[in-house]
């Protein structure tokens, strides 16, 4: 048995599949003193990678999901572990097969190849099921099976081979020492190992030993159900491990799929079954269960599950019905969101984890975590699996446990892009909640946030603009969207409106370094006068978007930094992760003590003038800019910027005083017809009207300044992050432009949905998907209507030879083709190109 040697470079906990993958990756990227430690026996430490039933199909609506599954595919494929057999997804009501569509659409914006079927065409691949109990079925033909612990010894072996890899089985982690909020040292059974990273890739126990340095990794292991039945003779005949595609019933929440001469039975419809992270018995003491992970089958569950199959497979199933050959309730484990959970803890520096993570995207995520600890980015965009997104709140085991309940269902489940999830709510609220609730508020929810997406006592401005406002008359698009979104932003634009941007995080840089600290992290200059507000991204080692945010310089050593709430988490954590280690910065989150109040429209300046004795006429205010200011008696900071397009400001105040900021507001707006407006007009209608980026939709990994038409005329001279990258990018040109769209007409078929919400792939029209020299498929990043010009609008980035005004295009949305045009290419808006609204 291997010895542990006093010091490694970084110590990965877990010989999963993950940990596996992750060691290999490292080692490629040059580390050396790489020690890996499991608890369990190998090459079978007894974690999910033992039991999970082992298929991977390749499409998700994630496109980070996606690509993480189709690198997956490739990197077992060169090891010789992939046996490709392609996956079926049936569907045996419309709702499903509306949904299958939607899925094809999600592999052509992501460039997977995949096609609806027939219930003759699901027979004759399937010949034993009975096809016609499905209206149809997703079909990807690069659906496979993958030997994952075949694959974690050929991935160790790789690392090896490198001198770079010590692994050490049956060998427990003790503790996780760490000193100034860092890690210093692992403690075994076997002795210890000095290090200053450390990656948990242990699956269910990741919270177990997150939990020994002090961090919290937000997840809960849950029983998935499976057995194994045979053998079945039909199944032996062909002499083949898999002779027919995976078979996923869908509706009925289950999969089937062959395993030699047996047929092997899954299901995510029984009751959820959540455990503790506690309960999973030790390696070596689990009596009655073939591994740690894998409990006893509790067969009340399994029943109608059982009779389903039996349905679906009669002729492989009964008369006779073969012998069981094993039944398990696997654990796998869920998280807040059903999200993977990648990356650096927010808590203690040089701790890392992949967590939550299935095997079909386990090598691809093996690969993002070696390249996010080596070069601090990835190929692949991290965006959607950052551990920190989570707040606090919702990183304690009673929200991870109700989320996991309510989302277990989901694993096969129909969830609409806006969807919302309603278990543990609310959860963190605004100091404004309760006047939003009083005027009707519908809350969506964003980082635990409660935000006011619309307001019910808005009603009376649907007859006002009715002739205005778009009808949906599809079921899909009338989803979590109301025709208040619209009046709202129409009012808006006509007289003024109040919003709740509570979810608004604030991070408070001071200190003698703080300007060079914001200089060598933001794109843009930082080192402008006193009462500037500044616009940046923060970008990545790779010169693509890793954060998009406003600073406001509020002294010579003294900045405010203000993100979005659902980004608030994850920037916090990169600031700290960039903090100088001699002290001369100081971060503080400011979040909990400040809220913000939205006020914008053409009456916004006669509405808020008359609370303050502060001149705020443009000459005296300019756009741009903040100013400290009493308003009624409320000592606010105001920034005069605007995402919506209107003249305006956000008003930012101590959190225990905006409710009465908030009435004096309401109350001297009463005369100039003042409404309270939703996240729905400032994240949507409003935004979209003026192009205005978002964050992990048009600004991601994969896209860089030049390319958003975020460029700025010259480079400052201070280094930062990201910055040869940049000026690489200005040298060679774009390959793909931002644009805005709008669509051109109704689809041919009367009542069919024509409101795309984002990820419908972008088509020329003889129906091709568009892609650029890069190989990067065109899809809708962001969409939603614009009522002030009349439109349906939409953000997407086209190749560069498309990216051009008047250029014709389709939209794919629900098997439908929507015509649409390109109405501006880059920063030039749909609504006011001029922006004399926003600063005259």
């Amino acid at each position: 048995m291997a010895q542990l040697p006093d010091r490694a470079d970084i110590v990965v906990i877990g010989a999963g599949v993950v940990g596996n993958a992750a060691v290999a990756h490292l080692a490629e990227h040059g580390w050396r003193r790489i020690v890996q430690i499991d608890k369990g026996p190998l090459p079978d430490p007894g974690g999910s990678t033992g039991h999970a039933s082992n298929f991977v199909f390749p499409v998700d609506h994630s496109k980070e999901i996606t690509d993480l599954t189709v690198d997956s595919l490739r990197q077992y494929g060169e090891l010789g572990v992939l046996t490709r057999c392609g996956g079926i997804e049936g569907a045996r009501s419309p709702e499903r097969m509306q949904e299958l569509t939607r899925r094809l659409t999600s592999a052509r914006s992501w460039g997977v190849e995949a096609h609806l079927l027939s219930p003759a065409e699901i027979q004759e691949l399937v010949p034993h099921c009975e096809a016609d109990l499905f209206l149809g079925g997703f079909y990807t033909p690069t659906g496979a099976i993958v030997d994952p612990l075949r694959a974690g010894e050929l991935f160790r072996e790789r690392a090896a081979a490198l001198g770079a890899l010590t692994t050490l089985e049956q060998t427990e982690v003790t503790g996780i020492e760490t000193a100034s909020g860092r890690v210093r040292r692992v403690l075994t059974d076997r002795g210890d190992v000095e290090t200053e990273r450390v990656l948990i890739a242990c699956g269910v126990w990741s919270p177990q030993v997150a939990a020994l340095a002090g961090a919290t990794i937000p997840l809960t292991p849950a029983v998935h159900q499976m057995i194994d039945v045979g053998p079945i003779p039909a199944l032996a005949a062909t002499e083949e491990w898999v002779s027919f595609p995976l078979l996923r019933d869908m509706d009925n929440l289950m999969y089937e799929r062959q395993r030699g001469a047996d047929l092997e039975i899954g299901s995510y419809a029984h009751r959820p079954l959540l455990h503790d992270p506690g309960e999973i018995p030790p390696v070596g003491n689990h009596p009655g269960q073939a591994s740690p992970t894998s409990f006893p089958f509790t067969e009340e569950d399994f029943t109608a599950q059982l009779a389903h199959a039996r349905e679906l497979f009669p002729s492989l199933l009964t008369d006779p019905e073969p012998p069981r050959r094993a039944a398990l309730n696997g654990l796998l484990s869920l998280t807040p969101d059903g999200g993977a959970l990648v990356g650096e803890t927010p808590e203690v520096a040089g701790l890392w984890t992949a967590a939550a993570v299935w095997i079909k995207e386990a090598a691809g995520v093996g690969r993002m975590v070696a390249e996010l600890l080596t070069d601090g980015t990835s190929e692949i965009d991290a965006h959607g699996s950052d551990i920190a997104r989570f707040h606090p709140a919702q990183r304690t085991r009673e929200h991870v446990r109700a989320r996991a309940e309510e989302g277990f269902p989901k694993v096969y489940g129909i969830s609409h892009p806006r969807e919302q999830w309603l278990s543990d709510r609310p959860l963190r609220t605004s100091p404004l909640h309760s006047r939003s609730a009083a005027l009707g508020a519908v809350f969506h929810e964003a980082a635990g946030w409660e935000r006011p997406q619309w307001y019910a006592s808005n009603q009376p401005l649907l007859e006002e603009f009715g002739d205005r406002l778009e009808e949906r008359t599809h079921e899909w698009d009338a989803r979590w969207w109301s025709p208040l979104i619209e009046a709202e932003h129409l009012a808006m634009r006509e007289r003024v409106a109040l919003v709740d941007l509570a979810a608004f995080a604030f991070l408070e840089v001071t200190g003698p370094g703080a300007l060079a600290f914001l200089e060598h992290l933001a794109m843009a200059r930082i080192d402008v006068p006193v009462g500037r507000v500044v616009y940046t991204p923060l970008l990545t080692a790779a010169g693509t978007f890793r954060s998009d945010l406003t600073i406001v310089r509020r002294g010579e050593q003294e900045f405010r930094v203000i993100t979005g709430g659902a980004e608030g988490g994850r920037d916090l954590a990169w600031l700290r992760r960039h903090l100088p280690a001699d002290g001369s910065v100081h971060l503080t989150d400011s979040t909990s003590a400040l809220t913000t109040i939205g006020v914008w429209g053409p009456l916004a300046g006669d509405l808020v003038q008359a609370l303050t004795r502060t001149d705020l006429s443009a000459d005296a205010f300019a756009f741009g800019t903040a100013e400290d200011a009493v308003l009624a008696g409320v000592p606010t900071s105001m920034l005069r910027i605007s995402y919506v397009g209107e003249s305006g400001w956000e008003l930012h105040t101590a959190s225990e005083i905006a409710p009465r900021l908030w009435d004096r507001l309401w109350e001297a707006g009463t005369e100039l017809g003042a409404i309270a407006a939703g996240i729905g007009v400032y994240g949507t209608t409003g935004r979209l009207e003026k192009g205005y980026r978002l964050m992990g939709a048009e600004l991601t990994g994969e896209h860089d300044p030049v390319e958003a038409d975020l460029a700025l005329p010259k480079v400052k001279r201070a280094d930062f992050i990201g910055r040869d990258a940049y000026l690489s990018a200005r040298e060679r040109g774009p390959a793909a432009m931002l644009c805005t769209l709008a669509l051109t007409g109704e689809p041919a078929e009367a009542g069919a949905a024509r409101c795309p919400s984002g990820g419908e792939p972008i088509l020329s029209p003889d129906g091709e998907v568009l892609v650029d020299a890069r190989g990067r498929c065109s899809y809708v990043t962001s969409a939603g209507p614009a009522p002030s010009v009349g439109r349906y609008l939409m953000l997407a980035y086209l190749p560069i030879e498309q990216a051009t005004q008047g250029t014709s295009v389709q939209v794919e949305l629900l098997g439908a083709r929507l015509a649409a045009e390109v109405l501006s290419v880059g920063r030039t808006p749909a609504f006011d190109p001029e922006d004399s609204r926003m600063k005259g």
